[in-house]
């Protein structure tokens, strides 16, 4: 297996765990005080705005010919990295 298929599986499995605690905190975000739902639907807006981003960046290493893959890795990896912050951000304030 080539290094690009590699890093797409692994951040394809990455997607699936996000939307998994994605939907964790949705639920969770129901279950909490009305006036506290309004700040959690944000922090869980913005985070699945940002796994949007990512999952098309991730689209774009998927297509991408040669050697462009490598250049567009950086952005992905900016990208994954706001995901990453974001959740842990969601998970803290809907804890």
């Amino acid at each position: 297996m080539d290094e690009r298929t590699e890093y797409v599986e692994k951040l394809s499995a990455q997607m699936v765990e996000w939307d998994a605690q994605i939907d964790l905190l949705k639920d969770k975000a129901k279950s909490v005080i009305a006036g506290s739902g309004a700040d959690y639907s944000k922090a869980i807006e913005l985070l699945q705005r940002k796994r949007d981003e990512a999952a098309v960046k991730l689209q774009g290493i998927s297509t991408a010919n040669g050697d462009e893959w490598t250049e567009l890795k950086t952005g992905v990896d900016r990208v994954w990295g706001e995901v990453s912050a974001t959740l842990r951000d969601a998970v803290m304030k809907i804890k």
